[in-house]
């Protein structure tokens, strides 16, 4: 499903972050967030994604996503290199991932119901089958009153919850999570990690990241951890990276 080998990742002008660091100094166009990252996610795993602020989680989740190219390494995606892919194979690469951004990217002139509908509007899926699952993924997530509600209407919960099923509708063989309960209450909290646990159960691949402890200390599973860039544990191996 997912595999990296020595994956390192630079800042800078060209493809890695396009249109991003223009006007950055030299420095900073040489400055290396993720240093020889090397690890394996098999389908239907999950694993929490771990560090400290700045230790690198969202830039491996980028690439992860595939929002920037690796400097240099390896990087295979549901058994096809990345690297060595055309665009036209990586935007369907893409098409079978489901992601919550730390920033959460929903479209403010959008109601909740469409906005987590477009997913499946874009796969161009029967509208009856588009209204009922999206009204029952939102009962579920208990944003069932709020359907025509905007963006800027709800709360920072409200808006989490959205995302999070928005990413989740359409039931994709990868999921990637950005800090998804970053604005959730504990219940609320629970409840939502209980949603992704469900997911997973059911074939997808999940990877979350995280500073809540007590998340991880209650869904006990395997933890990649990053520190300044580089991967220091890798919970599948049992190891502890130098």
């Amino acid at each position: 499903m997912i595999r990296l080998s020595d994956v390192s990742l630079r800042i800078g002008n060209g493809p890695n972050w396009p249109g991003r660091t223009r006007f950055l100094g030299r420095a900073a166009q040489r400055r290396e967030v993720l240093q020889g990252v090397s690890f394996t996610v098999p389908a239907g795993a999950f694993r929490w994604l771990l560090g400290a602020s700045g230790a690198g989680k969202s830039s491996l989740l980028r690439v992860l996503q595939l929002g920037a190219m690796p400097t240099t390494g390896e990087f295979e995606l549901f058994g096809t290199s990345v690297q060595r892919a055309p665009r036209r194979q990586l935007v369907r690469l893409r098409r079978r991932m489901g992601v919550v951004f730390q920033d959460l990217r929903l479209l403010p002139e959008l109601s909740v119901f469409d906005n987590v509908a477009l997913p499946m509007r874009l796969a161009q899926i029967a509208e009856p089958r588009v209204q009922a699952e999206v009204s029952e993924m939102l009962n579920w997530i208990g944003l069932g009153r709020r359907l025509l509600a905007r963006p800027g209407e709800l709360s920072g919960g409200e808006q989490q919850r959205a995302a999070i099923a928005r990413a989740v509708v359409l039931r994709p063989p990868l999921l990637l999570a950005d800090e998804p309960t970053g604005s959730l209450d504990a219940p609320q909290a629970l409840r939502l990690m209980e949603l992704l646990m469900e997911l997973n159960q059911l074939g997808s691949t999940v990877i979350v990241a995280t500073h809540n402890d007590h998340l991880v200390r209650h869904f006990q599973a395997p933890s990649l951890r990053l520190d300044r860039g580089r991967l220091v544990e890798d919970g599948a191996r049992a190891v502890l990276v130098p």
